[in-house]
């Protein structure tokens, strides 16, 4: 599948198969991640066949089952650290998606388990992400409009709208969705743009949503038609 078909196939899912990964995926996921590593200045750990992570009571409570491959998202501690996170993040994501893998972001319902991961100098263990052959291909979630979450109209370009569609395709914190896109015509020879903000939420992780929504964006929009504000 393509990277929109992608996006409209994976959905989270939180029970796996106890089956290992392929060792032709494994060798496809470490060179994405080396890839994401280098342009996100992050550092990406894939764990494999370890089951302690998502043993815990946050993980029962958080309704995950035989999760024994993740990947360790993490990277050197910066104010935008966790919109990378989301950005490159994704990207691994709809990777696994393509090959066949489910996958789940995950906050808090999992342990860090000594010697699994290694941490340089100030750098931080932002989430996790579930990875493996899922029991389902989850379902879908009731999303926001288009007009919630940007200023679409029919003045606007069609890419416009194909982006901000992809964007709420894009997995969020307990789907809170707190992301807008506004649209800005391109004047005197300068190319269109685009402001990707962020709201206010109690459950936090607004930074990283925002960083899987724009690359979402991005996917629907085509990168080519427009520039970050």
């Amino acid at each position: 599948m393509n990277l929109e078909e992608a996006i409209k196939a994976r959905h989270s899912v939180r029970a796996y198969k106890a089956q290992p990964l392929a060792e032709d995926m494994v060798m496809v996921l470490e060179k994405g991640i080396e890839e994401m590593n280098s342009q996100g200045n992050l550092h990406i750990q894939l764990i494999k066949n370890e089951p302690k992570a998502f043993q815990g009571k946050l993980a029962k409570y958080g309704k995950f089952s035989n999760v024994t491959n993740y990947l360790v998202m993490a990277g050197r501690k910066s104010d935008d650290l966790d919109e990378r996170i989301g950005y490159y993040g994704e990207q691994l994501v709809l990777l696994a998606q393509r090959l066949g893998l489910n996958t789940c972001w995950v906050g808090l319902s999992y342990s860090k388990v000594p010697g699994t991961y290694v941490l340089g100098e100030d750098e931080k263990i932002a989430c996790y992400i579930a990875l493996g052959y899922g029991e389902t291909q989850g379902i879908s979630h009731k999303t926001k409009t288009v007009e919630q979450v940007s200023n679409a109209s029919d003045t606007t370009p069609s890419w416009f709208k194909k982006g901000v569609e992809a964007a709420l395709l894009a997995p969020t914190a307990v789907n809170q969705q707190k992301f807008f896109f506004e649209y800005i015509p391109a004047k005197d020879g300068q190319p269109a743009l685009v402001i990707a903000k962020r709201s206010f939420s109690l459950i936090g992780y607004t930074r990283m949503d925002l960083g899987i929504a724009k690359y979402h964006f991005e996917v629907g929009a085509g990168k080519n038609n427009f520039e970050w504000a």
